[in-house]
């Protein structure tokens, strides 16, 4: 087994006032040529907003962008005609393809907006822009690993074009589970949301990430009650 650690505290970090936001991968002007992307997972971004600010209108391409809200309430909008609101339990996903323009803002003045944003390069490019969010099931994910996005449209969770699954678990102490890797060709890249645990003899603490490769299986150990997500991704973009 292959692994690649990254603690919280080594990660990029920009703080721009309305906006603090910690980088696991190369972003905007964090640039760290050891940590270009994780097979095909480029952006990785533990983001917060400050009341009612917001990134302005912007346009992405050829890229999957999946967003997680953990606390507050974020507005998008977007060119396809999308005006939404996404908030804890809730997963986003935007394929960018051929060009997307969009815009998320905090959508309250007393409150932050706490997210992660994900990017992930696709497997088919130039495709057809599109947007969709569904809210999740927080008792599909109690001690057991619930299966958020896939590449199949009529599987659990969103999906995007990509062979990538993701699977998120809220755990009690003490709780243990065996995750079994999806394709020979995905690796994971697990990330502590909250607690703590451990994987591969590795301790993870909130906002530890771990990569694992040459592996079909490994568990996990909940050390201290918390969430983890897992993103189980081809290794080769």
């Amino acid at each position: 087994m292959k692994l690649t650690l990254h603690r919280a505290n080594t990660r990029g970090h920009a703080h721009h006032g309305w906006l603090n936001s910690h980088h696991t991968f190369s972003f905007a002007n964090y640039h760290n040529p050891d940590r270009m992307h994780f097979g095909v997972l480029r952006v990785l971004n533990d983001d917060i907003v400050a009341g009612g600010m917001g990134f302005n209108t912007h346009p992405h391409e050829n890229m999957e962008i999946v967003s997680i809200p953990l606390e507050g309430d974020l507005q998008h909008k977007d060119s396809m005609g999308n005006t939404t609101v996404i908030r804890q339990g809730d997963i986003q996903v935007m394929s960018a393809g051929t060009g997307v323009q969009h815009s998320e803002y905090n959508k309250n003045a007393d409150q932050e907006v706490k997210f992660l944003q994900i990017w992930m390069f696709p497997n088919k490019m130039d495709v057809t822009p599109r947007y969709d969010q569904m809210t999740l099931n927080s008792v599909d994910s109690r001690n057991t690993l619930q299966q958020i996005l896939s590449p199949d449209p009529d599987d659990e969770g969103v999906w995007v074009h990509q062979n990538a699954w993701f699977h998120l678990g809220n755990f009690d102490t003490g709780y243990e589970v065996t995750y079994h890797v999806k394709s020979p060709q995905n690796g994971i890249y697990a990330f502590v949301i909250e607690g703590s645990f451990e994987i591969a003899s590795q301790t993870l603490t909130k906002r530890d990430g771990l990569g694992l490769q040459e592996t079909d299986s490994f568990t996990i150990k909940t050390i201290e009650n918390g969430t983890i997500l897992l993103m189980d991704i081809p290794m080769i973009p």
